[in-house]
């Protein structure tokens, strides 16, 4: 299958359980939201675009498309049709990461964009044999999953309601798909880090 294949990242929310706007938070001497932007490019997604919503990114890469989704305290639905509306026309699908799992390792989206070309339309990373992120979502689908994203809720209605369509992409050994929502679960992916 031809085409791009870009890299959205979401990074809206406020992170009310953390305390601050998780795309900000410090990990490894970078934001989670220079981790996901560097998962994404290091993966081969190519363009990038960073949803924001209740804080700018500072850090962003001139080449980094950014979007803001002014409806961000709605839910992750609202950025994920913000991210997906402002990929560029050539591009034949997208990688949807979260900004708040940055130990998910690039290889994941290698994988799903290689599951791509081999013939997915839809391809999910899966940790254990269960489905996490990153999610691959070929164009034709946009409208659909955009749709069915209401609320906090992402792609996953979609997913569920077409599981004939979804290519599931092991990728345990890539990385982790750990959400950073405490201070708590900051400190043990920076001891995961230096391990």
């Amino acid at each position: 299958m031809s085409g791009n294949v870009a890299g959205v990242l979401l990074a809206a929310g406020s992170g009310s359980r953390f305390g601050q706007p998780k795309a900000l938070v410090m990990l490894g001497g970078q934001s989670l939201a220079a981790r996901g932007i560097a998962l994404l490019r290091a993966g081969g997604a190519s363009p990038i675009v960073v949803v924001t919503g209740a804080a700018a990114l500072a850090d962003r890469p001139d080449d980094v498309l950014s979007v803001h989704n002014p409806d961000w305290p709605t839910g992750m639905g609202s950025s994920l049709a913000a991210g997906l509306a402002a990929v560029p026309p050539g591009c034949a699908a997208a990688v949807v990461a979260l900004a708040d799992q940055p130990l998910v390792g690039p290889e994941s989206v290698r994988r799903l964009i290689a599951a791509r070309q081999a013939g997915a339309s839809v391809a999910v990373a899966c940790y254990d044999g269960q489905p996490r992120n990153p999610v691959l979502i070929s164009r034709e689908h946009w409208p659909e999953v955009v749709a069915l994203a209401v609320g906090d809720v992402g792609a996953r209605p979609f997913l569920r309601a077409h599981p004939d369509l979804v290519t599931r992409v092991e990728c345990a050994d890539t990385g982790r798909p750990d959400d950073i929502d405490s201070p708590d679960d900051l400190a043990r992916a920076e001891e995961l880090l230096a391990t």
